[in-house]
Order: C-alpha cells, then structure tokens, then sequence
C-alpha cells in the first residue's frame, strides 16, 4: 500500500522535473528576459558583490576610480542585515517550538546566545579570519582586521564596493551568528550549555570563519575551484548540517528515544518561527548581491517561489502517503526550500527555482524517513536531513541550472569565471565543481567538528548532561528558569533570584 502511494507523487514529481527542464531548454527564453535586462543595463559594480571574486574585480571592470559609497544600496544592505539578524530568533521560535516543553527556554537559549558569543568573536578575530588578506586560499589574514581596526565609514576595495565596510562587516556578521546555532537542533534537550558555548565559538573560529574565506573571501573555493554559491548553500547550511550530524553521533541519543513520543510541543510558535525564518531570508539572500538591482530583484523572487513550491510539495508527499497534509509538513518544506536555492538564488532563473522547490521535499523527506527507519542516530530537530541534505542539492542543482542570463558574472573570467548550467549550455563542468565544493565542505565540517567536539568535552566534563537532569528537563537544570505558568508548582519562575 505504501508503495502504491508513492509511486504517483514520485512520477508527478519527475514529470514536472522533466516539463520544466525542456522548457528550459526550448529556444525561447523569454521568461528570463527581465532577469537578463537589469544585468545588462547595469554591468558595473553593483552586481559584481555576488561572490568575492566578481567583488574584488567589479572598480577594474567599472572605472580605474575608487570605490563609492552609493546611498540606495547601502540603505539596501542595512535593511537586509537587520532581516538576517532577525532569522536567529526566528529560528529560535522554531526550534523551540518541535522540543518539548520542559526544554523550551533551553533550546531558545541555544540560539539566542549565539547572538551574544559570535558577535563579539566576529568583531575580535573572526571577520577578520573570513575577510582579511588571503593566506594560502584557505583563511584570511587574522590581525588585519582584529577588534575590527581598519573598518570604517568607507567601502572595502575588494568587498561590497558600493557600501560603508562597516555595513559589510555587520551584515557578514549576521550569517555568522546563524550558522553555529542552526547546529544546536540536531544537540537540543541533552547538551551541556556550557559546552554548547565553547563549543560554537570554536566552530566559528575554526570551521565557519575559514570555510567563509574560501568561498567569499577570495579563497581557494571561490577563485581556484569557481564554485557558485550566492548566499551560502557550503559555508551556511552544507557545514552546520554535516556538523549537527556528527555532533549528534558524538552525543548520543536523548533519553526515551525511541520508546516514548518525543513530538513538538508547540506547533503555532513553529509556523512563527517559519515565518520569520521566510521574511528574514529574503535580507539573506538578496542582500548577498550587496546591491539594489536586478540581480537582488532575482534573487528575491527565486527565493519566494522555490519556498512556496518546497512547502506545497512536502504536502503534497504528506498526502499521498498520510492522507493527511500538516502544519508542521508545511513548515519544514518551506525551510527546505529557503535551504535549497541559497546557494542559487542569484544565478538561476524562475524556472530553475521552481524545480529546485519542488524537488528539494521529496529529497529532505526521504532522508528524514531513512532516519527513523535506521534508528542509528537522533537528530533531534532534522538538521542534517534538512539544511545538510538540502544544501547538498541545492548546491549541486545550482551547476544545473546556473546561467548567465541572470548574472552574466558566472561566466565573466575577471569575476566568477565559472560556467552555466548543464541545462543551460554549460556541459557537466560546472555540476562537478559544485560536488567537489560540497566534498571539500562536508570534510571539513566532519574534522572540525570531532576535534572540536572531543576538545570541548574534555574541558568541560563531558558534552552531554546528567540522566537526571535530562530527565526533569534543562530549562530548571541548566537555566533555573520554566518556560510556562503551568510549570511553576513546584519550580520558580526564575529559581536564581525567587
């Protein structure tokens, strides 16, 4: 019966797969026109903040005069940072809401800290480690900018050459914060706070910041190997997934797994979470152009319909296979598919985006099922199956579908110097190089979290709480605190001070 279920959704899926990419293929291209058009009018430095490479080459490409502050995308950028720093509440909302009640402050804490730790480890060394002068293609310079000497009130020569470095120093920040957090789904209701810390501003020291370098920070991935990755598809969501999965492992699973409903408690505040995590992505994505122009226009709107269609197709699977659609479906779909075009945002056009939405939740939902099925491991809230396994597909569907219709930066050699798609007249080239970044990410994230995770444990006593403190729940054990009235019996509402 299952079988018989799934059959039609996975053909209703490959024939959509199909349709749209011989459409792609058809001579007419009128579709991408207007994606074409603002690239073509305005060729200069704008839309050369894509990626560090066409960045650094876009005052070269425009006019031989300094870089110049321009007010319609600065004011762009501010905006889009505060919507980025918006997405980690957001996705505190969210995670909150899938743990269960006794950890509901726990599991917000985890993302809110994240806030407080990586800002301050950004402004120090960190920004500097992701953008500072090349060092070997594989981190930056980490005294060039240390406690953010040198960035001021004009633009970066090499990085958004339009805007303040200060307002590119913020917004970078801000991707920063979100990624070590968004690993803490895989760890809520059994990790140490303490050695969850230690354990972010590790990973931020010596997995995200360099991992920043070499895709944006005209390091090895993104000058050598001409991998495409718009906002972050490797550097956010490819090494936070592989992460989440490792440090789970290391953890082992939570108490009960298996033998008792571990289900979310709080549904509403996940769809809220979710619709913060979409209103903010928009700052993610399309600010990663560093610009307000055509190519932002794209990515804005590639982000928008590859969300929508990763939401309805998760239902879709949900009704095939449960007869009935849920909330929580929706929600994970439409995170999948923010997860997925990340890294294609600003090189695809609507058609590809469409494709990478609908095809991006069978794929997370298969993986989520072969979780539950093995039973090897417990991520607890699907981080890998999520923004592992979509950022994996993303990224490679972003050699599928690049094309320089859209940006014509892709195939520049004084900026991106990559190729189009396979399906855009690009051969297979282009979808290799994207595997082998994704290779060189999930290594990397794999090292780095071992020995991080076995160092962290080592200092702090072990990664993972008590059995008893699992079991009455970390908001009292860990924090003192209840998240609901209806908790507060026989515990304080904030035992520190009550």
């Amino acid at each position: 019966m299952k079988l018989r279920l799934w059959r039609p959704a996975l053909t209703a899926l490959a024939l959509i797969s199909l349709s749209f990419t011989a459409f792609a293929q058809a001579p007419s291209t009128a579709p991408t026109g207007p994606a074409t058009a603002p690239a073509a009018s305005a060729p200069a430095a704008p839309a050369m903040s894509t990626a560090p490479v066409e960045s650094a080459a876009a005052p070269a490409a425009a006019a031989p005069a300094a870089p110049t502050i321009d007010k319609g995308d600065t004011a762009w950028m501010i905006v889009a940072s505060a919507l980025v720093m918006l997405m980690t509440p957001g996705l505190a909302f969210f995670y909150g809401g899938l743990a269960r009640s006794k950890n509901i402050l726990s599991t917000l804490m985890m993302s809110f800290v994240a806030l407080g730790i990586i800002s301050v480890q950004w402004a120090l060394w960190g920004y500097s480690v992701a953008f500072g002068a090349d060092k070997g293609g594989f981190i930056g310079d980490p005294m060039q900018y240390a406690f953010l000497n040198g960035v001021g009130a004009d633009p970066n020569p090499s990085f958004g050459t339009t805007i303040p470095h200060t307002i590119f120093m913020m917004f970078q920040m801000t991707f920063a914060i979100i990624t070590p957090a968004l690993i803490s789904g895989a760890v809520v209701e059994r990790m140490k706070f303490s050695a969850y810390c230690l354990f972010i501003l590790l990973w931020a020291t010596f997995v995200y910041d360099p991992l920043a370098h070499m895709v944006w920070g005209l390091g090895f991935i993104g000058t050598k190997l001409h991998a495409l990755d718009f906002a972050g598809g490797t550097v956010v969501h490819i090494s936070s997934g592989v992460s989440a999965l490792v440090l789970a492992f290391m953890l082992g699973k939570r108490k009960g797994h298996g033998s008792e409903e571990l289900r979310p408690h709080n549904l509403p505040m996940v769809l809220t979470g979710v619709a913060l995590l979409w209103f903010g992505w928009f700052g993610f994505n399309a600010g990663s152009e560093l610009a307000a122009d055509g190519v932002a226009g794209q990515a804005f709107i590639n982000t928008h319909i590859a969300t929508a269609a990763a939401a309805m197709s998760w239902i879709m699977i949900e009704w095939f296979k449960y007869k009935k659609p849920s909330a929580l479906g929706f929600g994970s779909g439409a995170v999948a598919g923010l997860v997925a075009i990340t890294p294609a945002c600003g090189f695809v056009d609507v058609k590809g985006a469409l494709i990478i939405g609908l095809l991006v939740s069978p794929i997370c939902f298969a993986a989520i099922q072969m979780k539950n099925k093995l039973n090897k491991y417990d991520d607890a809230l699907d981080v890998f199956g999520i923004h592992g396994c979509g950022g994996m597909f993303g990224a490679v569907a972003t050699g599928l579908f690049a094309t320089d219709k859209v940006n014509s930066a892709i195939t520049d050699s004084k900026l991106l110097g990559a190729q189009n798609g396979l399906f855009y007249g690009g051969g297979a080239h282009q979808v290799i190089v994207q595997i082998e970044a994704v290779i060189i990410t999930a290594v990397l994230a794999i090292v780095g979290t071992l020995v991080i995770g076995k160092l962290v444990g080592l200092v702090t006593g072990g990664l993972r709480t008590s059995t008893d403190d699992e079991e009455n729940g970390l908001d009292v054990t860990e924090h003192g605190e209840v998240g609901y009235s209806s908790d507060t019996s026989t515990v304080p509402a904030f035992a520190g001070v009550d």
